[in-house]
């Protein structure tokens, strides 16, 4: 059986050869926030980092990713949500169906990690993930709020809440 390191946590799976890590990580280890969308890896559904680095699972075989490596889902990014990019995600009401939201937040993450506090085209540049609900502004504006510091009010965003108080 082979291994890998997820969420820190080492893990046998046992898969053909080819088969990729997403398969590996949804239906033998269970992490099922990391999502199939379109299996060539240009909408980014199914992004988790991989030693950090924000990688398309779907299109990387399990067997390719190294003994040592680190890898991390959304599940392993904030076991609380308690993640300030999570935090943001909420605070703006980022997501509509919310499909694509765990491979965005984990793309935003290691843009986050190199570039702490992201220009516009940084964002553009570091984000390529595709969301058919077309939220782009909100993850934008969820993105920048985490970097400076968690402060919603900062977004730019006029968003009614359901109880009625404005963000």
């Amino acid at each position: 059986m082979a291994k890998l390191n997820v969420n820190g946590k080492s893990h046998e799976y046992q898969a053909d050869p080819g088969t990729p890590l997403l398969w590996v990580l949804r239906e033998q280890l269970g992490m099922t926030g990391t999502k199939y969308g379109c299996g060539v890896a240009q909408c980014g559904a199914c992004t988790v980092h991989i030693d950090g680095v924000a990688t398309r699972s779907c299109v990387v075989p399990a067997e390719t990713v190294k003994a040592g490596s680190k890898i991390t889902t959304i599940e392993g990014l904030s076991p609380n949500g308690g993640h300030p990019l999570q935090k943001a995600w909420v605070a703006l009401d980022v997501p509509q169906c919310g499909f694509c939201q765990s491979g965005m937040i984990m793309a935003a993450a290691a843009l986050l990690k190199s570039k702490p506090n992201p220009t516009d085209a940084d964002i553009n540049a570091g984000i390529t993930n595709i969301c058919r609900c077309g939220t782009y502004n909100r993850v934008r504006a969820a993105i920048k709020v985490a970097a400076g510091g968690g402060d919603a009010k900062t977004a730019g965003l006029s968003i009614q809440h359901a109880d009625g108080s404005l963000t």
